[in-house]
């Protein structure tokens, strides 16, 4: 009996424990009513006021998530209380260092080979005036 009882507070005490954890990871997250939002027009022009180029908001964990590139051309992302307005969390991320685990980097860089080949696809497609029919043969090149 003894036994079982040490068994069942080592047991709650770690439930209990890993509530309270969760709790704090938790924190992050937004909790102003509804009702006393902002929309997102009044944070949309009060970045661009700030010289920002606002790309995307959106709603994560009840705070108005922003994407986009700050007045120095800094790629951002940012949340705020929907409520007001306030600043909670900014990653900025910086293009001035070539840092080789830089994925935006390499990601901007595929979408200017993907266009790249976008455009000599464009260039060998035969122009729709009637005069050549079916599709032009694959050249080596």
């Amino acid at each position: 009996m003894n036994m079982l009882l040490r068994v069942t507070t080592t047991l709650a005490a770690a439930f209990t424990a890993s509530l309270a954890a969760g709790t704090s990871f938790a924190d992050n997250d937004c909790r102003d009513p509804i009702a006393e939002w902002q929309p997102r027009d009044v944070l949309r022009q009060a970045l661009k006021a700030e010289g920002w180029k606002v790309r995307r908001i959106r709603i994560d964990d009840g705070c108005y998530e922003v994407r986009g590139f700050d007045q120095h051309g800094n790629r951002v992302e940012a949340k705020y209380s929907p409520a007001s307005l306030r600043l909670r969390e900014l990653e900025i991320e910086n293009d001035d260092d070539n840092d080789e685990d830089d994925d935006e980097h390499h990601d901007r860089d595929d979408d200017h080979d993907r266009k790249d080949r976008r455009l000599r696809t464009h260039a060998r497609t035969a122009p729709n005036n009637g005069i050549v029919s079916g599709s032009p043969s694959p050249r080596n090149e």
